[in-house]
């Protein structure tokens, strides 16, 4: 199976998480745009009270394409949450 990566979004200062859940709009946007509904998993994290991310969870095969196109900060392999 193929390894998903975390493309992150780094958002800084006093309004970091309101903006990062504003970037999780238009991350979501662009999957509709683009019908890539299979990879639909987005979210936003508070790290600390100023620092806050975006991210997207892409197949590793993909990264290419999204980084030049979305100029994510950073990506780290995803690994799902435990339930």
């Amino acid at each position: 199976m193929e390894r998903q990566i975390k493309l992150i979004w780094d958002f800084r200062g006093p309004q970091s998480l309101p903006t990062a859940k504003h970037h999780e709009i238009h991350l979501k946007d662009f999957i509709l745009a683009e019908n890539l509904t299979d990879w639909d998993i987005t979210g936003f994290e508070q790290i600390t009270e100023m620092h806050s991310i975006a991210f997207w969870v892409v197949p590793e095969s993909q990264i290419l394409k999204y980084r030049d196109i979305l100029k994510p900060n950073r990506a780290v392999v995803y690994t799902s949450p435990e339930i």
